[in-house]
């Protein structure tokens, strides 16, 4: 069985969401979503509107994730240690460069492929967009 891992916050889940699962389900059989933690978005001084729990419960829910869990804020390759994916499918406005990364994961003794998605509808689908439509109220 083939596993891909992608990450994200999901808070406002929309279809760029849903677009970037997909992309990332082609690449492998099973797909593992990892959830940002809200400690971890507090420290990025982003504002979450839903819980961690909460976004987890949604993202579980959906038919095409398999697996979805919590990331660990103090160390973010914990996670990718314990699950060791074939794939680890990043977004398209991710802020990692793949080459730093795969040689992190070099050095953990990991080699899952590196891919990165296409953007879907960027000027509609984003959620820092989506998030100001409904702060103002559209």
């Amino acid at each position: 069985m083939k596993k891909v891992m992608c990450f994200g916050t999901f808070d406002l889940l929309h279809l760029g969401h849903l677009n970037y699962f997909q992309q990332a389900k082609k690449h492998g059989d099973y797909l593992i979503v990892i959830i940002a933690r809200d400690k971890t978005k507090q420290m990025q001084k982003k504002e979450i509107i839903f819980s961690e729990k909460e976004r987890l419960e949604l993202v579980k829910n959906l038919q095409i994730v398999d697996e979805a869990v919590l990331g660990y804020p103090d160390n973010h390759f914990r996670v990718i240690e314990e699950k060791r994916p074939d794939v680890i499918f990043l977004g398209y406005d991710h802020k990692v460069d793949e080459k730093v990364l795969a040689k992190k994961l070099q050095e953990l003794g990991l080699k899952p492929k590196i891919l990165r998605a296409k953007p879907f509808k960027v000027g509609k689908h984003k959620s820092t967009l989506l998030r100001e439509k409904v702060i103002k109220g559209y």
